[in-house]
């Protein structure tokens, strides 16, 4: 009897082996996965693929000048190849993808009381800060985003959703909440990732009017690349940071094409604006590889103390060409939400 019993339990075990042998990864594991790397979270697919990591440390040897990481890199395509870069040689402030500006204020109001009988009317403390990394127009000395939370809040085998919360540090003082949510998922042979930021300072904070900054993602710069929107590739001069109104026009959506040299095969990325974000042109210059809306392009722009501003957009990995059909569905299915 116990020799049957021993039979039936290898049999069982070699049909088990033999099921999970012939199972696809995929179907194995059933969901989105984030584990820790030596720099910073990593999410991956069901089946395994990286699709990106989040910075909370630099790298081992990087160059990166800025003091804060708080950046998307790595960041992939579908078929694993790498599309952001960080501290590229001629912006080594620069960090996959982030969020910063690099010439803002807060604005905090002072008692004038205080002051003796011949006191100011009125009076406030302005406190600058450069928490894009380059510290030319604002220091960036002291001006940290900190991450203090980063998890996976829901996932499955068709996306997952994750929650971060930064602070915006000057010094030793907190002056600024970060709570953002990003949900990933892949479609059609895209990855599709939503980025929805929620910014509120503990004083007004201004951001001074300027070509660039905000939201950005940083291209690798290893091969021949175009920009394009849906009407087709860009032509025309590059804009210059001194001259806000030098920027692009806002489109439905701009996509950043490369062919790297290393691999030969043609990626891309692609940002969708949110028609909820302020108005927005974009700094894509051909000498930066880079994917720049910026709201504070045609005026400067204020966000009150204990306010929140809520900005949203949407970042798509490609192989190969944009994807114009599919980028179309895409925009015209985010800018309705």
């Amino acid at each position: 009897m116990f020799s049957r019993m021993r039979a039936r339990v290898r049999a069982l075990r070699m049909l088990v082996a033999t099921v999970l042998l012939a199972t696809p990864a995929c179907v194995l594991a059933q969901s989105y996965t984030l584990s820790q790397g030596d720099n910073g979270p990593i999410l991956k697919t069901p089946d395994g693929r990286t699709v990106f990591e989040y910075l909370t440390s630099k790298p081992a040897g990087s160059a990166l000048t800025s003091p804060s990481t708080a950046c998307f890199h790595p960041v992939f395509t579908p078929a694993g190849q790498r599309i952001t870069n960080i501290a590229p040689n001629d912006h080594p402030h620069h960090r996959g993808i982030w969020l910063g500006w690099q010439d803002s204020e807060f604005h905090e109001p002072m008692d004038p009381e205080k002051m003796g009988p011949n006191h100011p009317a009125r009076m406030m403390r302005i406190t600058r800060a450069d928490f894009w990394g380059w510290g030319v127009y604002a220091p960036r000395d002291g001006r940290l985003i900190v991450t203090k939370e980063f998890k996976l809040v829901n996932a499955d085998a068709s996306h997952a959703e994750l929650q971060i919360h930064n602070d915006w540090m000057v010094d030793t003082r907190k002056m600024l909440d970060e709570s953002d949510t990003v949900i990933v998922t892949e479609r059609d042979g895209v990855f599709v990732m939503d980025f929805t930021y929620n910014l509120t300072p503990i004083a007004d904070f201004l951001l001074r009017q300027s070509g660039f900054g905000g939201f950005a993602l940083q291209a690798r710069k290893d091969g021949p690349s175009f920009y394009s929107t849906p009407a087709g590739k860009m032509t025309g001069p590059d804009p210059f940071y001194g001259w806000p109104d030098s920027d692009r026009p806002d489109a439905p959506w701009w996509d950043f094409t490369i062919t790297p040299q290393e691999t030969g095969k043609m990626i891309g990325a692609t940002v969708i604006n949110s028609p909820l974000n302020p108005p927005t042109w974009w700094h894509n210059a051909t000498y930066l590889w880079m994917l720049n809306p910026t709201i504070t392009a045609m005026n400067s722009y204020t966000i009150p103390a204990n306010t929140t501003l809520t900005l949203r957009y949407r970042v798509v990995t490609h192989d190969g060409p944009p994807p114009t059909a599919l980028l179309d569905k895409l925009t015209s299915e985010f800018r309705q939400h």
